[in-house]
C-alpha cells in the first residue's frame, strides 16, 4: 500500500484555517509555535513551545472563535494536552511537569503533585464518557516508575489526589490506558500492565531499526493500535491481535481517529485510511511551514465526533468528516457506479447509514442506471430498495396524464437524473448521448458513457425489448408486496401492457387467469384489437364477468372447429393434461371451469350444449359440479339436455340419485328407463353387426355387460321407480334377469321362479329365492316347475333331483310324491326319495324319544321334590343354627336341600337370598340326588 496514488475519494473536507497568533493578537515579534493540540466537545486547545495555552470555540466549526490565552511559563514548552471533563480539569504536560487548568483557562495553572521529569501520561479511556462520575484516573511514567493517579472532584471545586505505584518500567515513550490494561511503549517494545495488580506481560519486541513507538486507543473502548514502523497492529485489552493490521504509506508521526477513519501524519502529509480494512482513501495537502511535525487531533471519544484538527507550527486546519450520503452522492455525480456501490456496502457494514437511506440510494442508483440504458442493473437496484414504490415506474410505461398519474410520488431525489418519461424517449435520448460520445472519443475527449456501448452500439429495438423485459421483472416482483389497491391495479395493468408489447402470450394468459388487479376497461380494447381473445377471456373469467368470458370461449371453439384459426396443438401448446389437446378442446375446458362454479342456471344451460358437442365428459362435470354455491334445478337441467346425449342424461340422473340422495320417483324411473333402453339398443346393435372381428365383438360384449350390470344394480338397490314402466320397455327383450328383479319388486313370486328356473335355468338362484321367501311350499312350487315346465319344454329331472337332495328332508313327502311326474325315471329319484322318507321316519322317532325323556325327567323331579318334603329331621339340645351359631332348642327352624339348618330369624333375614346357611346357592349350585331314573 505504500506506493498507492492519492485517491479521488474525499473522506474529510476542510472547514476553516486558523492563524492562532493573529486570532490571539500576539505580535509578530514573538510568534507562536504549536506543539500540542486537543479537542473536547466544541473546544479546541493549543499548546505552544513558548509555554502558552490557547482556547478556541468551535461551536461554528467554519468560523472558529478565539476565547482565551493562558501563559503557563516561558520555559515550559507544552508537549501534551489531556482534557479531563469528569473532574472539570485540563491536564497539561509541559517540560516534564504535570499542570492542571480549568476547562475555560480562566484561572492560573497549578502543578499536580511534585512529579518531575514525566516522560508520558495517559488518561484512562472511558472516564471522560461519564462527566457525572466526578473522578478519573491517569497513568504517569516518571523515571523508572509507572504511577497511577486517581483524581476525585470534591466540594468547592477541590481535587483529591491519590497516587500509587503500579510497576517498574524504564524508557517509557508513550502510554495508553484502556479498561484495566495500561499499554506501555518503550524503545524496545510494547508491554501490558494491570492497573489494579501491577502484573505485566510483554506483548512483542520491536526491531532495533524500528521507528518511534506509538499507542493509539481506538473507538469502542476495547481495541488499541500499536505502531511498528508503518504498520498499525490492532490488539484487544489483553494484547492479543484482532482484526486486520493497517499498513500506512509512511511511518506516522501522529495518529488520530474519526470513526470509521484513521488519520495519520508523516513526511509532511496527512493520509486517511479506513479503519475496518486499512484501505487508503485520501491524502490531505498541507503546506507545512516552520519546524516540527504535523499534529493531528480529534475528540478522544472517536465515535460521534465529526471534527479533526491538523496543526503545523503556525497554522491550524479544521476538517470535518464527509457524511456517507455526500460521499456516495459525489461518486454518483461522476457516474462512478462501482465506487458508489462499494461505498454503500462499506457504510452499511460500519453502520454509518440508515436502512431508509440505503433504500434511497439503491433507488437513486436505479434511476441513474435506467437513464444510462443499463436496464438490468437498474432493476436490480430497484429490487434492493425497500422504500421505492412501484408507482415510480409508471411514468416510464405510460405518458402522463393517465389513470394512475396521481399515484406517482413526488420524491426529492438528488437531482442527478432527468424527470421520468416513457421508455422510448429514454432510449432515444440515450442513443443520442452514445452518438455524441463516439464523436468526442474520436476527438480524444473522455466521456462517462459505458465503454461497452461505445465499442458495440446497441440497436433501439434491442434496447427497448431489454428495457421492457426488466421492467416486467420488477413489476412481477412488486406483485408479491402488500400494495394499496390502486397501486396494485396499476402494477397488474401495466404488466399486461408490457407483456402485450413483446407479445409474451404465456405471460399474458398466466397473469389474466390468476388472481389479479388488472383494470378491464384499460385492457379490453387493447386485447380485442390485437386478437388476444384467449387472454381477454381469461381476464373476464378472473373478474367474474362469466358471460363475456364464455362468449369468447364459444367463439374460439367455433373458429378452431371451422379452421379459421390455427389449432393450438400445431404450435405445441398443451391443455390441462399431459396429452396435447386441440384449441377447440381447450376452449371447452376453460368454459367448463367457469361453468362449474356458476350458479346462474340460464348461463350454464345456454353454454352446456356446445361444450357437450365437444366433450360430453366436460358437460357431465359441469352439471355435477360441487363447487357452485347452489345447485341447478334438476327439472330445468333434464329438460335442457339433448335427447341424443343419452350418456349425459344418465350420468346426471345417476349423480342426482346417488350423490344428491334424490328420492323423487320420477327421476328414479327415468334413470331406470334410460338404462334399460341403452341396454336394449346395445344388444340390438351387437346382433346387427355380428360379422365384426373378435376384438370388436369382445368390446361390444364388455360394453353390454357393464350396462346390464349397472341396470341390475340399480333395479336391486332402488325401491322408488315404477317396475311396470320398466317391464313395458323390456317386455319383448331377453333381459330375463332384469325381469326377475322387477317381478320380485312387484311380489310376483311364481313368475320370478319361472324366470329363474325355466328361462335362466339357474337352479342355485331359484333355490336361494325360495329360501328368501321362507316357506316350504315355495320349494314344492319350484319342484312342480322343474317336473312340468309347460310350453313343450322337457322336464328338468336333474334340477328336481338336486332340489330334493338339498331340501327334501324339510318337505312334506306326500306333497313331493304328488308332484312327481310319471315320466320321471325311477333311478333318478329313488335314492333321493328313499333318503327323504328315512329322514322323515328318523325325525319322527327322534321326536318321540325326546318327548318320552322329557316326561321321565319331569316325573323324576316331582318324585324327588316329594321325598324332600316328606323327610324327617331330628334335632337335639346341642343342635345349633348354621348361620348365627345359636342353639335351636325349641325355636322354629328351616332346613335347606344341602342339609344345613338355620333358625327362623336367620331365614327371615335371608329371604330373597337363595344361599343356605353353609353359603351354597340353590340357584347356582344345583344339588343332584339319585332318583329312580338315575339309579336305573
Amino acid at each position: 500500500m505504500g506506493s498507492q496514488p492519492p485517491a479521488s475519494r474525499a473522506a474529510l473536507e476542510p472547514l476553516a484555517t486558523l492563524d492562532p497568533a493573529a486570532l490571539a493578537g500576539v505580535p509578530t515579534s514573538s510568534p507562536l509555535t504549536v506543539r500540542a493540540a486537543a479537542l473536547s466537545a466544541d473546544l479546541l486547545y493549543l499548546g505552544t513551545g513558548g509555554g502558552k495555552l490557547l482556547l478556541f470555540s468551535l461551536l461554528d466549526p467554519s468560523t472558529p472563535e478565539f476565547l482565551r490565552l493562558l501563559p503557563i511559563g516561558a520555559t515550559l514548552p507544552v508537549s501534551a494536552i489531556l482534557p479531563l471533563p469528569s473532574v472539570a480539569r485540563l491536564l497539561v504536560l509541559a517540560d516534564g511537569l504535570l499542570l492542571l487548568a480549568d476547562p475555560l483557562l480562566s484561572r492560573p495553572v497549578r502543578r499536580l503533585g511534585s512529579l518531575r521529569n514525566v516522560a508520558a501520561v495517559a488518561a484512562r479511556r472511558g472516564d471522560s464518557a461519564d462527566p457525572a462520575s466526578a473522578s478519573c484516573s491517569i497513568a504517569v511514567s516518571v523515571g523508572k516508575k509507572l504511577l497511577r493517579v486517581d483524581l476525585t472532584l470534591q466540594d468547592g471545586d477541590e481535587l483529591d489526589v491519590q497516587t500509587r505505584e503500579v510497576a517498574i518500567v524504564e524508557g517509557v515513550k508513550t502510554l495508553a490506558w484502556v479498561d484495566d490494561s495500561v499499554f506501555v511503549a518503550t524503545a524496545t517494545g510494547y508491554s501490558l500492565f494491570s492497573s489494579t495488580t501491577g502484573q505485566g506481560v510483554d506483548i512483542f519486541t520491536l526491531p532495533e531499526s524500528s521507528g518511534h513507538p506509538r499507542v493509539k486507543p481506538l473507538s469502542g473502548g476495547d481495541e488499541v493500535m500499536l505502531l511498528v514502523d508503518n504498520v498499525g497492529v490492532v490488539v484487544d485489552t489483553f494484547g492479543q491481535p484482532v482484526g486486520s493490521s493497517l499498513v500506512f504509506n509512511t511511518t506516522p508521526d501522529c495518529i488520530a481517529e474519526v470513526y470509521p477513519y484513521v488519520i495519520v501524519t508523516g513526511n509532511s502529509k496527512v493520509d486517511v485510511y479506513r479503519r475496518r480494512n486499512g484501505a487508503y482513501l485520501q491524502t490531505i495537502p498541507v503546506a507545512r511551514t516552520g519546524q516540527g511535525v504535523l499534529i493531528v487531533a480529534s475528540d478522544d471519544d472517536g465515535i460521534g465526533t465529526e471534527l479533526v484538527v491538523i496543526a503545523t507550527a503556525y497554522k491550524v486546519f479544521c476538517y470535518h468528516k464527509v457524511s456517507a450520503v455526500e460521499q456516495i452522492k459525489a461518486s454518483l455525480r461522476r457516474k462512478n457506479y462501482k465506487e458508489a456501490i462499494s461505498l454503500l456496502e462499506e457504510f452499511e457494514s460500519d453502520g454509518e447509514i440508515s436502512e431508509d437511506m440505503i433504500s434511497f440510494v439503491h433507488a437513486q442508483l436505479g434511476f441513474l442506471l435506467l437513464f444510462d440504458l443499463r436496464f438490468e442493473d437498474a432493476v436490480n437496484h430497484f429490487l434492493l430498495s425497500e422504500t421505492m414504490q412501484p408507482s415510480e415506474i409508471f411514468p416510464f410505461i405510460m405518458p402522463d396524464p393517465n389513470r394512475w398519474s396521481d399515484l406517482v410520488p413526488r420524491k426529492r431525489y438528488w437531482g442527478l437524473h432527468p424527470p421520468p418519461k416513457p421508455l422510448e424517449e429514454v432510449i432515444d435520448d440515450g442513443l443520442i448521448t452514445i452518438q455524441q460520445a463516439l464523436f468526442l472519443k474520436k476527438a480524444g475527449v473522455d466521456t462517462v458513457v459505458d465503454e461497452d456501448f461505445l465499442s458495440n452500439p446497441p440497436s433501439r429495438a434491442d434496447l427497448l425489448e431489454l428495457a421492457i423485459r426488466n421492467i416486467i421483472r420488477y413489476l412481477c416482483a412488486s406483485r408479491m408486496k402488500d400494495l394499496p389497491s390502486p397501486e396494485m391495479e396499476g402494477v397488474d395493468t401495466f404488466l399486461m401492457y408490457l407483456y402485450r408489447a413483446l407479445d409474451l402470450v404465456d405471460g399474458m394468459e398466466k397473469l389474466a387467469s390468476s388472481q389479479n388487479s388488472c383494470v378491464v376497461d384499460e385492457l379490453e380494447s387493447l386485447l380485442d384489437d390485437s386478437g388476444h381473445l384467449r387472454t381477454l377471456a381469461f381476464l373476464y373469467g378472473s373478474k367474474g364477468m362469466c358471460s363475456k368470458a364464455l362468449s369468447i370461449w364459444r367463439i374460439l371453439a367455433r373458429n378452431y372447429s371451422a379452421g379459421l384459426w390455427k389449432d393450438l396443438s400445431e404450435n405445441g401448446s398443451s391443455g390441462t393434461s399431459v396429452d396435447k389437446r386441440s384449441g377447440e378442446e381447450i376452449a371447452a375446458i376453460e368454459a367448463a371451469n367457469i361453468l362449474k362454479t356458476s350458479s346462474d342456471e340460464d348461463l350454464v344451460l345456454e353454454h352446456l350444449g356446445w361444450v357437450a358437442d365437444i366433450d360430453q365428459e366436460l358437460a357431465i362435470a359441469v352439471l355435477t359440479s360441487e363447487m357452485r354455491e347452489s345447485q341447478l334445478s334438476p327439472e330445468k337441467v333434464v329438460a335442457a339436455i339433448d335427447a341424443e346425449k343419452v350418456v349425459i342424461h344418465q350420468r346426471y340422473l345417476q349423480w342426482l340419485i346417488e350423490d344428491q340422495s334424490c328420492d323423487d320417483p320420477h327421476y328414479h324411473t327415468s334413470y331406470a328407463l334410460s338404462l334399460a333402453k341403452s341396454v336394449i339398443e346395445a344388444v340390438r346393435m351387437e346382433s346387427k353387426y355380428r360379422g365384426k372381428d373378435n376384438r370388436e365383438i369382445d368390446s361390444d360384449a364388455q360394453k353390454i355387460y357393464l350396462l346390464r350390470e349397472k341396470l341390475q344394480l340399480f333395479l336391486q338397490a332402488s325401491d322408488l321407480y315404477d317396475p311396470e314402466d320398466i317391464l313395458d320397455v323390456i317386455a319383448e327383450s331377453e333381459l330375463w334377469l332384469e325381469k326377475a328383479i322387477l317381478y320380485r319388486k312387484m311380489g310376483q313370486e311364481n313368475i320370478v321362479l319361472q324366470i329363474l328356473a325355466l328361462k335362466l335355468e339357474d337352479s342355485e338362484a331359484a333355490e336361494q329365492y325360495c329360501a328368501e321367501i321362507g316357506r316350504d311350499d315355495a320349494y314344492i312350487q319350484l319342484l312342480g316347475l322343474y317336473l312340468d315346465p309347460q310350453n313343450g319344454k322337457e322336464p328338468m329331472f336333474t334340477a328336481a333331483v338336486r332340489l330334493l337332495h338339498n331340501h327334501g328332508e324339510s318337505l312334506d313327502p306326500m306333497q313331493v310324491l304328488e308332484r312327481l311326474s310319471a315320466d320321471m325315471p325311477l333311478q333318478l329319484a329313488s335314492d333321493t326319495i328313499l333318503r327323504m322318507l328315512r329322514a322323515r321316519v328318523h325325525h319322527h322317532r327322534q321326536g318321540q324319544i325326546v318327548h318320552n325323556l322329557s316326561r321321565a325327567t319331569n316325573l323324576d323331579a316331582r318324585l324327588t321334590r316329594l321325598e324332600e318334603r316328606s323327610r324327617h329331621v331330628q334335632l337335639t339340645d346341642e343342635s345349633i343354627c348354621d348361620s348365627c351359631r345359636a342353639r335351636l332348642g325349641t325355636k322354629l327352624f328351616v332346613m335347606y336341600p344341602d342339609d344345613s339348618v338355620v333358625c327362623y330369624r336367620c331365614y327371615r333375614n335371608q329371604q330373597g337370598d337363595s344361599s343356605s346357611g353353609r353359603g351354597r346357592s340353590s340357584r347356582k349350585d344345583v344339588i343332584f340326588k339319585q332318583s329312580w331314573l338315575v339309579s336305573r
